[in-house]
């Protein structure tokens, strides 16, 4: 069975939502390793939040590339 390749948009679309998910997870990981004194999982917690950052930033950026690539191209894009 051959997958279909995805658009940038799309593959935009996903990475701003994946990147979104492990800032909130990398937020939860943090605050928990601040309420145990666990210092290592507070950390953690915030280089999982940075990499989610990371992760959204480049998606919208693939949003926009397919946006000016395609101008014409109905957007299902939906504010996330």
């Amino acid at each position: 069975m051959t997958e279909k390749k995805k658009d940038l948009g799309t593959q935009g679309q996903e990475d701003t939502l994946k990147g979104k998910m492990k800032q909130a997870a990398g937020k939860v990981q943090e605050k928990t390793g601040q309420a145990l004194g666990d210092k290592e999982m507070e950390a953690k917690g915030d280089m999982k939040q940075s990499g989610g950052k990371a992760q959204s930033t480049m998606g919208k950026g693939k949003q926009k590339v397919d946006k000016a690539l395609n101008p014409d191209k109905p957007s299902k894009a939906h504010k996330v």
